[in-house]
């Protein structure tokens, strides 16, 4: 069964940056999309962003487009989320997850991390 770890979360003030990880085990990482969803307290979760299984494709909402980049490491089974420009609104329980079909729709992704929490002050 495919095993999801998060990392890298923290507070940030306001414009700062943060790098998540999120480790995947066992291989073949490449079986997998990856994505990147969050869920801020009262609010449903939301998917972010995916990647295809070699990085080539990718999808971001609207919300993080341009602020957001996800990529990943097929070498080390590692998916990156690289977060600029970090807002107040962007406060919320990160989660990793994986599909096995598609990287861009988010009902397609069954396999997730245990979440890490970003806080962003003003």
């Amino acid at each position: 069964q495919l095993q999801l770890v998060e990392s890298g979360g923290g507070l940030v003030q306001a414009g700062g940056s943060l790098r998540l990880s999120c480790a995947a085990s066992p291989p073949p990482f490449t079986n997998y999309y990856m994505g990147w969803f969050r869920q801020a307290p009262g609010k449903e979760r939301e998917f972010m962003t995916g990647i295809s299984k070699f990085g080539s494709n990718t999808y971001y909402v609207d919300s993080v487009k341009g602020r957001f980049t996800i990529s990943r490491d097929n070498a080390k089974n590692t998916v990156y989320l690289q977060m600029n420009a970090l807002k107040t609104e962007d406060t919320a329980v990160y989660y990793c997850a994986a599909s096995t079909t598609s990287y861009s729709r988010s009902g397609n992704y069954d396999s997730w991390g245990q979440g890490t929490q970003v806080t962003v002050s003003s």
